[in-house]
């Protein structure tokens, strides 16, 4: 059996695969599927100061090669989470990674505090979030705005940070840079493609929001052009998603350049994904003689 250790932001982690935020819950839902114990971290649902209602419905449709979403982040708020979930993901050896998100700084500052005082291992900081004093531009769409969030938040944390780039801009490597000068442990990419889809029968958006985020194996190529581009812009780590449905998949996301990777949307599709991903990097990594997971981490040029 090969090395799938890996270390990000000074956090050890018995192997490189994670889920995606938004797409497993705080892995109740997928208790009787998945063993969590077996996987390298569960990212939680984004969580935010306060109850989040979400969008209004139809917030998910089907589309060619994945699937759109406006879900609009909801969630119970942080002191349910910190009630409930944490001490559920606690029964298990897996490391905790909590999504963050937030209308305002104020909003991330209150919970990135609340949840320094908590038993998580790292924050992984949505910034694809509105800012509401900004317009309703993401935090993460313009890279000043990326390293005054970043800055803000390292100063109020007392956990590892990672921060959540968005694709949506028109160059990720000045968003990753941002967030690596402002002192980010991580980053992590990428967050959904905005995309839309028109029911012609009905003559309505499919969705009640008109545009959602795009996931799935559509997007896949897209985001490992992106990681390999950050991992050559920045000397942090970077936990790579988008698209992964195989431990192909993830291989490639590694190769590129990602330290970790995370399943999203196919997790929906096959509930059995995340150990799957573990057992296929295990046996690539043996048949091909390569003793550590790290020794294919970035390995193309």
């Amino acid at each position: 059996m090969s090395n799938l250790n890996i270390t990000i932001g000074g956090v050890e982690f018995k192997n490189p695969v994670m889920t995606a935020s938004g797409t497993f819950g705080s892995g109740m839902e997928y208790g009787e599927f998945v063993d969590l114990n077996r996987l390298g971290a569960v990212v939680t649902k984004g969580v935010a100061n306060v109850p989040w209602p979400g969008n209004p419905t139809p917030r998910v449709t089907e589309v060619y090669g994945g699937m759109l979403n406006a879900i609009g982040l909801q969630n119970p708020g942080v002191d349910v989470f910190i009630k409930r979930d944490i001490p559920f993901l606690r029964q298990f050896d897996t490391k905790i990674i909590a999504n963050v998100c937030g209308k305002s700084v104020e909003d991330y500052i209150e919970v990135v505090e609340k949840l320094s005082d908590t038993d998580i291992d790292m924050m992984e900081i949505n910034i694809s979030c509105p800012n509401v004093k900004e317009g309703a531009i993401a935090f993460g769409q313009k890279a000043d705005s990326v390293y005054n969030i970043t800055d803000v938040l390292k100063k109020h944390s007392r956990k590892p940070i990672i921060m959540k780039l968005s694709p949506n801009v028109t160059d990720i490597t000045e968003m990753a840079k941002a967030s690596e000068a402002a002192g980010a442990d991580a980053i992590s990419l990428i967050n959904t493609i905005t995309g839309m889809k028109i029911d012609i029968e009905r003559r309505r958006f499919a969705l009640a929001n008109k545009t959602g985020g795009m996931s799935g194996p559509a997007i896949k190529p897209i985001a490992v052009r992106m990681v390999y581009q950050c991992a050559r812009a920045v000397n942090i780590p970077i936990i790579g998603m988008g698209g992964i449905a195989s431990s192909e998949d993830a291989i490639e996301f590694l190769m590129a350049g990602a330290t970790a990777v995370a399943a999203g949307a196919m997790n929906f599709v096959n509930p059995y994904l995340t150990e799957e991903l573990v057992d296929g990097i295990d046996r690539f990594l043996d048949s091909h003689n390569v003793p550590s997971v790290n020794d294919i981490i970035g390995c193309v040029d």
